[in-house]
Protein backbone atom coordinates (compact mmCIF):
# COMPACT_ATOMS: atom_id res chain seq x y z
CA UNK A 1 0.00 0.00 0.00
CA UNK A 2 2.78 2.27 0.75
CA UNK A 3 4.35 1.78 -2.65
CA UNK A 4 1.17 2.36 -4.57
CA UNK A 5 0.70 5.38 -2.70
CA UNK A 6 4.36 6.60 -3.06
CA UNK A 7 4.19 5.79 -7.09
CA UNK A 8 0.47 7.71 -6.97
CA UNK A 9 2.50 10.59 -5.14
CA UNK A 10 4.76 10.86 -8.14
CA UNK A 11 2.16 11.15 -11.00
CA UNK A 12 0.44 13.94 -9.63
CA UNK A 13 4.07 15.13 -8.91
CA UNK A 14 5.14 14.96 -12.47
CA UNK A 15 2.06 15.58 -14.35
CA UNK A 16 1.36 18.98 -12.10
CA UNK A 17 -0.05 20.94 -13.42
CA UNK A 18 0.15 23.69 -11.10
CA UNK A 19 3.00 24.67 -8.36
CA UNK A 20 -0.21 23.44 -5.50
CA UNK A 21 -0.97 20.10 -7.28
CA UNK A 22 2.97 19.43 -7.60
CA UNK A 23 3.17 20.78 -3.20
CA UNK A 24 0.42 18.12 -2.69
CA UNK A 25 2.06 15.42 -4.28
CA UNK A 26 5.68 16.10 -2.81
CA UNK A 27 3.56 16.24 0.83
CA UNK A 28 2.17 12.87 -0.06
CA UNK A 29 5.44 11.71 -1.07
CA UNK A 30 7.08 12.54 2.19
CA UNK A 31 3.92 11.67 4.03
CA UNK A 32 4.31 8.36 2.99
CA UNK A 33 7.93 8.00 3.34
CA UNK A 34 7.24 9.13 7.35
CA UNK A 35 4.67 6.35 7.31
CA UNK A 36 6.99 4.01 6.15
CA UNK A 37 9.84 5.30 8.46
CA UNK A 38 7.45 4.84 11.47
CA UNK A 39 6.12 1.32 10.70
CA UNK A 40 10.16 -0.11 10.31
CA UNK A 41 10.85 1.20 13.64
CA UNK A 42 7.94 0.04 15.38
CA UNK A 43 7.98 -3.41 13.73
CA UNK A 44 11.96 -3.56 14.63
CA UNK A 45 11.62 -1.71 18.00
CA UNK A 46 14.30 0.34 17.91
CA UNK A 47 14.36 4.66 17.60
CA UNK A 48 17.25 4.89 15.03
CA UNK A 49 15.74 6.59 12.79
CA UNK A 50 13.89 9.35 14.94
CA UNK A 51 15.74 12.04 14.19
CA UNK A 52 15.38 11.65 10.21
CA UNK A 53 11.70 11.36 11.02
CA UNK A 54 11.51 14.25 12.67
CA UNK A 55 13.60 16.38 9.59
CA UNK A 56 11.90 14.59 7.08
CA UNK A 57 8.45 16.64 9.11
CA UNK A 58 9.89 19.90 9.65
CA UNK A 59 11.33 19.98 5.77
CA UNK A 60 7.31 18.38 4.91
CA UNK A 61 5.98 21.47 7.32
CA UNK A 62 8.71 24.57 5.62
CA UNK A 63 8.06 23.19 1.87
CA UNK A 64 4.39 23.91 2.13
CA UNK A 65 4.63 27.27 4.08
CA UNK A 66 7.09 28.42 1.51
CA UNK A 67 5.06 27.64 -1.00
CA UNK A 68 1.95 28.87 0.64
CA UNK A 69 3.56 31.97 0.99
CA UNK A 70 4.78 32.11 -3.19
CA UNK A 71 1.24 31.15 -3.99
CA UNK A 72 -0.43 33.97 -2.08
CA UNK A 73 2.20 36.76 -3.55
CA UNK A 74 1.60 35.81 -6.92
CA UNK A 75 -2.46 35.99 -6.28
CA UNK A 76 -1.75 39.01 -4.86
CA UNK A 77 0.52 40.60 -7.58
CA UNK A 78 -2.44 39.53 -10.39
CA UNK A 79 -5.08 40.52 -8.70
CA UNK A 80 -3.44 43.86 -8.23
CA UNK A 81 -2.88 44.20 -12.16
Amino acid sequence: MFAAAAVLALIRIVRGPSIVDRMAGSDTLLTVLICVLASEMALNGHLNTLPLLIALAMTASIGTLAVARFVSRVRRQSDER
